[in-house]
């Protein structure tokens, strides 16, 4: 007997995205305009990045008159344009009209996790302005092909309205322009700070923006130098579960067990895969496909408890390197002082990660007090800071022990590049209070202060040997003269000669110390 009353059905991705958009952070006019430029831009560094091309991106918005008031929130449109390598015209339906679909489902740093966030940029402006997205893209340089696409959110496919194609006067890339419902004006400090902040981590990009009244803001790039593309990796053991072991049974083509783990795990050859399978007591020749539910169950976690396995290497990582960070933050903070510490590679759940601290002092664009930049795979992180694992671990500084004046100006750059991020919303906004990762964080922190103070040591040095200076050179000629007429002398000594080699040394500590 049946409950006529309860009608079971399904959705598609797009449909589940488009009921539940607050996810991905389109949550209001004004989120939705900011995330739909940061997930655009985002994607077109990583078209360039990929294949090692020195970025230069352009982004337009513009007020449309889709509205009689000129108030916000109202249509805007969005212009993205890269000088990457472009996306094969045979891809791009998908890529921009199927959720689900593109190229970030491979285990290497990237910026996105899921190919997702342009997708709910194109949804969010389709079910606000009913407008299609227009993407321009040339990979050989000679011709561009141009698409019209809605998403079929039902069916979670893309629909293709328009499709042409004309020369492409020998430039590549890709050039994006969606339409959406947004508030400029609630969303316009975080918009620019975005790009400040991208700029400080992406040194080797030229960016320019020009927002809806008109002004342009260029952000030029301080290097040529560019971090090298992160590789694709075989899953560690440790990052195993269930489902993925499944998946991987599935899809090898080894017949024994110990080929089949030495084919398909991260730095495991024969010889650690004989030892872990005498460990779980499994036969090293025996078929993978054999293994029953309960054995695969036996297999993860003899996984999680075994600990032979070697951790990840990072060279699957990307990070952006001392001499970059340190440029990005000389250009963008212009501070007095910068210190810059990177931590050898860890790992949290088998997936490697490293840390990269900035720390700047003084300047005239850093405020008194302590700010804090965060960023994670290049992505800087301006929503929810106080719930951000780095939050944490600045918070838990003793300032005193560093001796830091109280209110000094002082940035604090935090960057973690891993394959996996741990994000704690679909948004990606802020980080879970990992422990290896606060371990990490706390160490590189340290480290930075620990420069910060034998600089302000240095510093306070030679401010107290100029005071020393400024007194001598202002008692010495009453000393002379006083010298003099009790003596009987008919001049005065040479105490300038003392006055001008204390200058000369207070001059080279100056110049070599500090």
């Amino acid at each position: 007997m049946t409950d006529e009353r309860v009608e079971f059905s399904e959705i598609s991705p797009s449909e589940f995205f488009y009921r539940n958009r607050d996810l991905a952070g389109f949550s209001s006019p004004s989120r939705a305009l900011y995330s739909a430029i940061r997930e655009l831009f985002e994607n077109s560094l990583d078209a360039c990045e990929l294949y090692g091309i020195l970025p230069d991106v352009f982004i337009r918005v513009t007020p449309l008159d889709l509205y009689t008031t000129d108030s916000d929130p109202k249509a805007y449109l969005i212009e993205v344009q890269d000088n990457g390598f472009g996306i094969p015209p045979k891809h791009v339906p998908k890529a921009f009209g199927q959720v689900f679909f593109g190229s970030k489902f491979q285990l290497k740093q990237s910026r996105g996790m899921f190919g997702m966030g342009g997708k709910m940029a194109i949804l969010y402006g389709q079910i606000t302005t009913n407008k299609p997205v227009s993407i321009t893209t040339s990979v050989d340089g000679v011709q561009a092909f141009t698409f019209d696409i809605l998403i079929d959110i039902q069916e979670n496919a893309p629909i293709i309205l328009k499709k042409s194609s004309h020369p492409a006067e020998g430039s590549t890339g890709t050039t994006v322009r969606l339409a959406l419902n947004g508030d400029y004006q609630r969303a316009s400090q975080k918009v620019r700070e975005y790009f400040k902040q991208a700029a400080m981590v992406t040194p080797y990009a030229n960016i320019t923006f020009v927002d809806p009244y008109g002004r342009l803001i260029i952000y030029e790039r301080g290097t040529k130098s560019m971090p090298p593309p992160s590789k694709e990796i075989l899953p560690h053991p440790y990052g195993m579960d269930v489902e993925a072991l499944r998946r991987l049974i599935r899809q090898s083509k080894e017949d024994i067990m110990v080929k089949f783990m030495s084919k398909s795990f991260h730095r495991v050859g024969d010889r650690v895969a004989k030892k872990f399978l005498d460990y779980v007591g499994f036969d090293q020749n025996r078929d993978p496909k054999s293994l029953s539910n309960d054995d695969i169950t036996k297999f993860i976690r003899a996984l999680h408890e075994y600990d032979n396995f070697l951790q990840p290497d990072a060279s699957c990582l990307s990070p952006l390197g001392k001499e970059n960070l340190m440029v990005g933050i000389e250009k963008e903070l212009g501070p007095e002082f910068v210190a810059v510490a990177t931590r050898p590679p860890s790992a949290y759940s088998g997936f490697p990660f490293i840390v990269e601290v900035g720390l700047a002092y003084g300047g005239k664009i850093i405020p008194s007090g302590t700010k804090l930049f965060r960023f994670a795979n290049r992505i800087p992180l301006l929503y929810d800071e106080a719930n951000d694992v780095s939050s944490k671990v600045i918070n838990e500084v003793d300032w005193k022990r560093y001796k830091v004046p109280q209110n000094a100006p002082i940035a604090i750059i935090t960057h973690i590049c891993s394959t996996r991020i741990p994000y704690k919303t679909v948004g990606k906004e802020y980080l879970a209070d990992r422990p290896e990762l606060e371990r990490e964080l706390k160490n590189a922190v340290r480290e930075a202060l620990r420069k910060l103070k034998l600089y302000l040591s240095k510093k306070n040095s030679i401010a107290m040997v100029k005071r020393k200076l400024n007194i001598y050179s202002k008692y010495l000629p009453l000393i002379a003269k006083f010298s003099t007429e009790l003596s009987g002398a008919k001049r005065l000594p040479r105490y300038d000669r003392l006055l001008n080699r204390k200058q000369i040394q207070g001059d080279r500590e100056d110049d070599t110390e500090i």
